[in-house]
């Protein structure tokens, strides 16, 4: 498949995901704020959740799932041998190089994903508290953050926490099999600003080929930013970034797409309080054009920005316009945090009612994901809908529909 995305609405054509395993529950109380969460969550209750979003995606778009990749990787002698080289190197766990390359495509998939467990079989492990001598990638589900499609090309993430930046090596090894995907992959590694250089897919939005969205906060830094200024530079062609300074707290606020997401040709789902109404978080615009930086300026907000490109967006506020307590809330789960699989037509957690509510005040028409996959509902009778999914689990993990997709490939607009 030619990677291909231009929009962050175009109708959807690939789409990369993580069903969710053992790894998720491989965590306790004492360690779950080291896994990034802030409670533990539960694999039965997350699994028939994912399940239900995962077969609505198989009836609109080709769906990939992370493990299949993984195994086409290391049932590769030498892929295999330099994709465990590059991890060990990174987690400091050279000495599990050889017990990695003994084990099977199947078994080797599963212990990269869910933790190679530690054996006590010297007076250090024995004293050693861990469970596992390679934790496992509890956040693997969000697949948006370790790497992100660009027009033609995927961006390796470098990402903040380093419990996560396997899912990045992973990532890179997957998109450089050319037997799977055309395309080229890009990272930080050789860049001047390697050590200080953090930015996930979260804060990366795709408003139109020319135009990109980077929210600036816990999860992506200044240098991060100056990285893709860097990389759309050489590819000297005419860009504009539009960089959103973040709240650095609460944990809901790490990602641009949880405040933004785009829903239709002109419409778009905001969390008020932080696009519209706080000037402390400033917005940024960055012209590029021909290798090099044209001017950076400030601009009111993202709306006020976009509508200079002519890309004009009516916002809807997550959980409504009444109260804030409600947008607060809804925001708190993902309520701002949709995904789109065609221009006017998405998916996001039915749970957030009120957000729900407003969408479909705006003419998106409310369709239960048990009915789609049930075929109760035909989706080629609507023009416009928000398909619900179930997420009173999947939400506590931090995280959307938007959160919990990779997409490839979308038709240009």
């Amino acid at each position: 498949m030619k990677i291909n995305i231009n929009s962050e609405i175009g109708e959807l054509e690939g789409v990369v995901i993580h069903t969710p395993g053992n790894e998720v529950e491989n965590m306790t109380p004492k360690n779950a704020e080291r896994a990034l969460y802030s409670d533990i969550l539960n694999l039965s209750v997350i699994s028939k959740e994912y399940s239900q979003f995962k077969k609505v995606l198989q009836k609109v778009t080709k769906v990939f799932e992370v493990s299949d990749l993984l195994k086409k990787v290391v049932s590769q002698k030498h892929q295999k041998e330099a994709l465990l080289k590059k991890i060990c190197a990174s987690q400091n766990t050279t000495h599990l190089y050889d017990y990695l390359t003994d084990l099977t495509p199947n078994q080797l998939t599963t212990q990269l994903i869910e933790g190679v467990p530690l054996i006590k079989n010297s007076f250090s492990n024995y004293l050693n508290k861990d469970r596992y001598a390679l934790q496992p990638l509890h956040n693997f589900f969000f697949t948006r953050d370790a790497s992100m499609s660009v027009n033609d090309k995927i961006l390796i993430a470098k990402l903040a926490n380093k419990v996560r930046s396997r899912e990045a090596i992973i990532m890179e090894a997957i998109f450089n099999q050319k037997a799977l995907f055309e395309t080229e992959t890009v990272n930080a590694e050789s860049h001047l600003l390697n050590g200080q250089i953090t930015f996930e897919g979260g804060d990366v939005l795709v408003a139109r080929k020319d135009v990109i969205l980077v929210g600036l906060g816990a999860r992506t830094t200044p240098q991060g930013v100056d990285f893709l200024i860097d990389h759309f530079n050489k590819e000297k062609t005419k860009k504009d970034l539009i960089v959103q300074l973040l709240p650095k707290e609460p944990e809901s606020f790490i990602h641009l797409d949880m405040i933004f997401t785009f829903l239709d040709n002109d419409k778009c789902l905001i969390y008020p309080p932080v696009v519209l109404d706080q000037p402390a978080f400033q917005t940024i615009h960055i012209r590029l054009d021909n290798g090099k930086v044209k001017f950076i300026r400030e601009e009111k907000n993202i709306l006020t920005a976009l509508s200079r490109l002519k890309i004009k967006l009516k916002p809807i506020a997550c959980g409504g316009n009444n109260d804030e307590w409600v947008q607060e809330r809804e925001q708190w789960h993902s309520g701002a945090n949709f995904f789109a699989i065609a221009p006017g037509k998405i998916i996001g957690y039915g749970r957030n009612e009120h957000t729900i509510n407003e969408i479909n005040k705006n003419g998106f028409e409310i369709i239960k994901a048990k009915d789609v996959i049930s075929k109760k509902v035909q989706l080629t009778n609507y023009k416009k809908y928000v398909i619900t999914i179930e997420g009173a689990e999947l939400a506590r993990g931090g995280g959307g529909a938007r959160c919990m997709t990779m997409p490839i490939r979308r038709k240009d607009l």
